[in-house]
């Protein structure tokens, strides 16, 4: 088993990550907690591969477990389904001092994580991440949080999980669609601080080599992700730069009603548009653009969109949470394994974008995975 410390103060929790550990969550979990009532909250895909087996684990450690099931999707992650959650475990007569288990992707994780964080104002949450992405970002760090019609994510807090139990062979069961999608967020890590990891991602020649490796991949991402939490807990500066390829990519996300496409793919077109504009300017190492694209096809990522309002995803930019009084916070790279904030005025955005090849193109294709 590998395993990582979030060192937080009292805040401070453990990752475990290991092979077929989603059998043995109920003893993983009976280690650290002594009461009797578990929430669990999943989705309906993911609850068809898992939810029995991790509820029958919790059982069998000798819990009491309300499972809630809720429809797969970005759309999930609504106040509507907040209430859904919130009655149920009232109803559960779930307390403080019991906890709450978000098993699924990001969404799932997000959403009840605020659940957690806001009902009774506060109940202990245990973050079992199922898809890449979640497994190697979302999980891990404390964002929770839900949407609104104006924008991703603008309603959330910060509230750390007491554990997190990441089982690779998850992914098994994973479309193959959002394997792709969570190595985005891979090779951002690759992208913002680990050159190696960069480097390692584009030596893979296929599917299986990557799959083979995964589990030390999924540990590298936490561990970069775990020092800069730790340096920054609450997004006021470092943090910021695990941002990179997002401000634009919620916007996208946002544009095509969060239908056309996922996170990770609308992160891997914010990649790439980001860094041709900042390479345009002489602001990112001539040579990045062309490294950041070739790796995001290679997993089979998109790199351009077709957008006919850039106005509209400008706008949508400057209502992010990036955004602060007349400047926004873009997050570009200085070389691939480095990465800075640069401020921009909010009457600039425009012109930054202008040139980067954001409206024009679907690029696509040979993937290695």
């Amino acid at each position: 088993m590998k395993t990582l410390k979030v060192n937080l103060g009292p805040r401070s929790y453990d990752i475990y990550i290991e092979r077929n550990i989603l059998r043995n969550t109920g003893a993983i979990v009976a280690g650290s907690f002594k009461g009797k009532k578990i929430g669990l909250i999943t989705d309906g895909n993911v609850n068809s591969f898992y939810g029995d087996m991790v509820c029958d684990s919790l059982v069998m450690a000798g819990f009491e477990v309300h499972r809630i099931v809720l429809p797969a999707g970005e759309k999930t992650k609504s106040f509507e389904n907040l209430i859904v959650i919130y009655s149920e475990l009232l109803e559960f007569q779930i307390s403080r001092t019991d906890r709450i288990i978000a098993l699924g992707g990001g969404v799932i994780g997000d959403l009840t994580g605020f659940a957690a964080s806001t009902l009774l104002r506060g109940i202990p949450y245990i973050q079992i991440p199922t898809s890449l992405l979640a497994q190697v970002d979302s999980s891990v760090g404390g964002k929770v949080a839900v949407d609104l019609p104006a924008g991703k994510n603008l309603v959330g807090s910060f509230y750390q999980p007491n554990m997190v139990i990441i089982d690779p062979d998850c992914l098994k069961t994973l479309p193959h669609k959002f394997l792709c999608d969570g190595t985005a967020e891979v090779i951002k890590y690759g992208c913002i601080r680990d050159n190696a990891l960069f480097e390692r991602l584009i030596s893979f020649e296929n599917e299986n080599e990557y799959i083979d490796n995964i589990d030390d991949i999924i540990f590298t991402c936490c561990d970069i992700k775990r020092a800069i939490v730790e340096n920054d807990e609450n997004d006021r500066g470092e943090r910021m730069l695990l941002n990179f390829g997002h401000t634009f990519g919620h916007a996208v996300e946002s544009y095509f009603g969060y239908e056309a496409y996922p996170h990770g793919e609308a992160v891997a077109i914010g990649m790439c548009v980001i860094t041709k504009a900042a390479e345009k300017l002489g602001l990112t190492q001539v040579g990045c653009y062309d490294a950041v694209r070739a790796a995001v096809l290679k997993y089979g990522l998109p790199c351009e969109v077709d957008i006919e309002n850039m106005d509209w995803i400008v706008y949508k930019m400057l209502v992010d949470k990036k955004a602060n009084g007349n400047n926004i916070s873009l997050i570009l790279l200085k070389s691939i394994g480095e990465s800075f904030i640069h401020k921009i005025g909010k009457a600039e955005l425009n012109e930054f974008f202008k040139g980067s090849g954001s409206s024009a193109g679907s690029g696509s294709g040979g993937a290695v995975i």
